[in-house]
């Protein structure tokens, strides 16, 4: 699994608000059973948005916005195959979580 791949969303419950979930975790820690996601949020549900906490991008031709305050973990098995990857975006992406964490 990746770092920077993109999977949809299996909650139903969440996956219309969310329709995608970025995996944030290092490669090194692929034995773990969970991986650390990051819900990719449709555009028109997220109404506040800081440009260096919520970057856009484009995933299947939707705009989703990376809604990083909502990072979890979820099992690695309730992920299926990944269908984009953002590796391109690694610095917007990791700009995002280091302004969470550090607020820099």
């Amino acid at each position: 699994m990746p770092q920077f791949d993109v999977y949809k969303n299996p909650n139903r419950a969440t996956a219309r608000e969310a329709p995608y979930l970025l995996d944030v975790q290092s490669d090194l820690l692929e034995p773990l059973s969970t991986r650390v996601v990051v819900p990719l949020i449709a555009t028109k549900r997220m109404k506040r948005t800081l440009s260096n906490l919520n970057p856009l991008f484009e995933i299947e031709g939707h705009q989703v916005i990376l809604s990083t305050a909502e990072l979890a973990a979820i099992p690695s098995s309730h992920l299926g195959p990944a269908i984009a990857n953002l590796a391109q975006a690694r610095s917007a992406i990791v700009s995002a979580l280091d302004f969470l964490f550090t607020g820099i």
